[in-house]
């Protein structure tokens, strides 16, 4: 089985839709919105958002992400999935600055969790980006 097979046996297996707040993904189709807009994501950004949902709630390792979304090991020093995350981070917060979706636990990895943050949590979560 190929790569891309391997892909899309596993989208199929997918909900054809996740919905978390104003954050709407369907994987089967490629997209993601947010309150309706479509967001501008990378393949590579859908894959690792939609992993990330799909654990929805759980700490995932990098090392995890990383298979699941380029399918194959990661490499000692790697950084990519640190770089995706905090390019998706860019992108979630300027399309829903009120909203936080992924936090990450330092010696673990990530973990998708949409909140509501309150106003003085949003202009500081800005200013880290």
């Amino acid at each position: 089985m190929t790569i891309r097979e391997a892909e899309a046996a596993k989208m199929s297996q997918l909900p054809s839709a996740f919905s978390f707040g104003p954050l709407e993904l369907r994987p089967n189709e490629g997209l993601a919105s947010a309150s309706g807009v479509a967001l501008h994501l990378s393949v590579r950004e859908f894959g690792l958002l939609v992993e990330l949902a799909r654990n929805d709630g759980r700490i995932v390792r990098r090392e995890e992400l990383y298979e699941a979304v380029w399918g194959e090991p990661l490499r000692p020093g790697d950084r990519t999935v640190d770089v995706y995350v905090r390019r998706l981070r860019v992108k979630l917060a300027q399309t829903l600055p009120a909203w936080s979706f992924i936090h990450t636990h330092v010696g673990f990895g990530y973990r998708f969790a949409p909140a509501l943050q309150s106003a003085g949590e949003s202009g500081a979560a800005q200013s880290a980006l």
